[in-house]
């Protein structure tokens, strides 16, 4: 038997499929050097069971950091309500003093002129103040605008978000003072020939009585102690209500019922 040459265009898939073939037949394989050896796969189970304990770790402090600052937060919360709950007293001003008022007069117990209505007084007078409830002597001036109180010691302070002050008035007489607390009226500007600036003053409202005249007026506070009254009476008080003879001294006489009720002390 003849054996025929092969064939020189013989296909070469076909030359592949052959040594395919002897190779399952041999036990050969081509993908043996595309399998991971057993040793490295021991140190990946490893590695990836380092790295599950690792997040497990981290898991558990996140967890606990949380915990501590949902903690620490509920404290100031708690601090903050506590603060708010707890109730701090309002400071409380000092009680206001009762007003003392003149009493009530006679029509017929004190010397009085009067000229188409109004009191004629002289050049010093007698002035009963409610407050402090003293007979002093005050010069009667009409070229003040505003009359004018001896006051000493003279504090500002508030009461109630409103200005008040404190002051001394002398006890005449004596080296006494008497502390009274006023409501402040308001600020005026004071010229004086002696000074060459204008003198700022508070200004008080205070009862008083002349003869059988009682009002409220306003009246400076500044110190007059180097001064020999105590009480100047300007033009606010003796505008519309009273005539001046300047010729004349104490023309008017308070009424008994004042004398009698003054403080003495």
């Amino acid at each position: 038997m003849s054996l025929r040459p092969m064939r020189a265009n013989v296909p070469f898939r076909q030359v592949l499929l052959v040594f395919g073939m002897i190779s399952v037949l041999t036990g050969c394989s081509f993908n043996r050097y595309l399998m991971v050896p057993k040793q490295d796969m021991n140190e990946l189970s490893s590695s990836i069971q380092t790295q599950r304990v690792t997040l497990v770790t981290m898991e558990n402090n996140a967890g606990i950091r949380h915990e501590t600052t949902l903690e620490r937060q509920e404290e100031s919360t708690q601090a903050i309500l506590d603060a708010i709950q707890t109730q701090v007293q309002k400071p409380q001003c000092p009680p206001v003093r009762p007003e003392k008022v003149c009493p009530a007069t006679e029509a017929s117990g004190g010397l009085t002129e009067r000229m188409q209505g109004k009191l004629i007084v002289g050049e010093l007078e007698r002035i009963f103040l409610a407050e402090p409830g003293q007979v002093y002597t005050a010069r009667i001036d009409s070229g003040a605008e505003t009359s004018s109180l001896d006051a000493r010691n003279i504090t500002r302070f508030e009461r109630d978000g409103n200005n008040w002050v404190r002051f001394d008035v002398p006890i005449p007489g004596t080296d006494e003072l008497i502390t009274l607390e006023k409501e402040v009226a308001r600020r005026v500007k004071v010229f004086q020939a002696s000074a060459e600036d204008a003198e700022r003053r508070l200004v008080v409202e205070l009862q008083f009585a002349i003869g059988d005249h009682q009002q409220v007026a306003e009246f400076t506070l500044t110190d007059r102690a180097d001064l020999t009254y105590e009480v100047l009476i300007g033009r606010n008080i003796l505008r519309d209500v009273m005539l001046i003879d300047i010729g004349r001294e104490f023309a008017t006489k308070l009424p008994e019922s004042i004398l009698q009720n003054r403080n003495d002390s």
